[in-house]
């Protein structure tokens, strides 16, 4: 996410001052604690003066002491953050295989001297999982991104960023969503949201939109903009347009539905991720319309059907041959003809089966109540 805010790189430990008791020969060495803040206050604009005047703490001690310990904690956590933000760079230019090196070397700075994970640095590895999960998220790698998604949301030890959170929830949501696990999609684009949220991250708006995406995809009949945490986003310039595409969804309205798309093209298809689901929005909204296009007919003309969904007869074609193979309609394409013939003693016979088998569990449990009875 190139967007993505650096201030989740905090310290996750206060610095201490150091004490002297009333009667300790000792003073405290003005220059070495000097050096140490001067050094802590380049941190966050130059990290790589900072490091070389952390170096001058060590030098400046001898003999090792608080201040050295200190200034070390402070070189390594600069060091991390360096070379966290180089593996974002590559991420945002692609560069998967010099990212994989650097996550390597971030691993390896998290783990304990038997080679496994340290989860007393939880924070920092959920750090390195999130960057490493938008890159098997940029990758569709769902095998690997599914088991690291897993693990991530195991780490108990860590007090994460809720940005952290936002985009290891985003990338779960998105492998949920390809698989075609709507309801997990839809829970985890929430989660998303809502960490996006506290944290003022403008990637807020466009996991709802994926929110959105999600909440058709699953069929819900519940408007994703009722809860309360939406609400306010409901109007928002950027998302009104996914706010009109639910509610045509959701009455099916086809030719409303197209309208949305075409008018809003830039802030809807500009999406890659909601570009590549689009389709089958489109495919399902169809199917509704059609199913209720054919319901009075025994045969119908797959031309007129063609204008009703404002598609070509090939395309009108391919839904057909999906729907039939799926069994949301019974009949057969004369293409010959261009005639969709309608098998209604099939689907009958189907209810009548139905009928049946519901009728002897009632004679069943009937005769079963009886003998209990007597």
């Amino acid at each position: 996410m190139s967007d993505m805010e650096d201030d989740f790189m905090c310290d996750d430990e206060e610095d201490y001052d150091l004490e002297y008791s009333e009667d300790s020969n000792s003073e405290p060495n003005v220059d070495l604690e000097n050096q140490y803040y001067n050094s802590k206050a380049l941190k966050e604009d130059d990290p790589k003066a900072a490091l070389s005047s952390f170096q001058k703490v060590l030098e400046l001690e001898g003999e090792k002491g608080e201040w050295g310990f200190k200034a070390l904690k402070q070189m390594i956590k600069i060091n991390f953050k360096l070379v966290y933000f180089l593996g974002k760079l590559y991420l945002e230019r692609e560069e998967y295989g010099k990212l994989q090196k650097i996550l390597r070397q971030l691993h390896q700075s998290c783990q304990t001297d038997d080679g496994e994970d340290d989860l007393k640095k939880g924070t920092q590895l959920l750090e390195i999982y999130a960057l490493e999960i938008q890159m098997y998220t940029a990758q569709k790698n769902n095998k690997k991104l599914k088991a690291l998604y897993e693990q991530s949301l195991h780490i108990k030890s860590a007090i994460p960023h809720p940005l952290i959170m936002g985009v290891i929830r985003e990338c779960g949501g998105k492998m949920h969503l390809r698989e075609g696990e709507f309801e997990k999609a839809h829970t985890d684009f929430f989660e998303a949201f809502k960490n996006y949220d506290e944290s003022g991250s403008p990637r807020r708006t466009t996991c709802l939109k994926y929110l959105v995406l999600a909440n058709m995809l699953m069929k819900s009949g519940i408007n994703p903009f009722d809860s309360q945490e939406a609400k306010p986003y409901k109007n928002d310039p950027e998302i009104l347009a996914m706010t009109n595409l639910v509610s045509a969804y959701q009455n099916n309205d086809i030719t409303e539905f197209e309208k949305i798309l075409k008018t809003n093209h830039s802030n809807i298809m500009d999406d890659p991720f909601i570009r590549e689901h689009i389709e089958e929005l489109l495919r399902n909204i169809r199917t509704q319309v059609l199913i209720k296009l054919i319901k009075p007919y025994t045969r119908i003309h797959i031309p007129f059907i063609s204008k009703e969904l404002n598609i070509d007869v090939c395309d009108v074609e391919s839904l057909l041959v999906q729907c039939i193979l799926d069994n949301t309609i019974h009949g057969r394409i004369d293409q010959v003809n261009q005639l969709l013939e309608l098998d209604y003693q099939k689907r009958g016979g189907a209810r009548y089966t139905a009928l049946d088998k519901w009728t002897n569990q009632l004679n069943s449990l009937n005769q079963a109540i009886v003998s209990k009875l007597t």
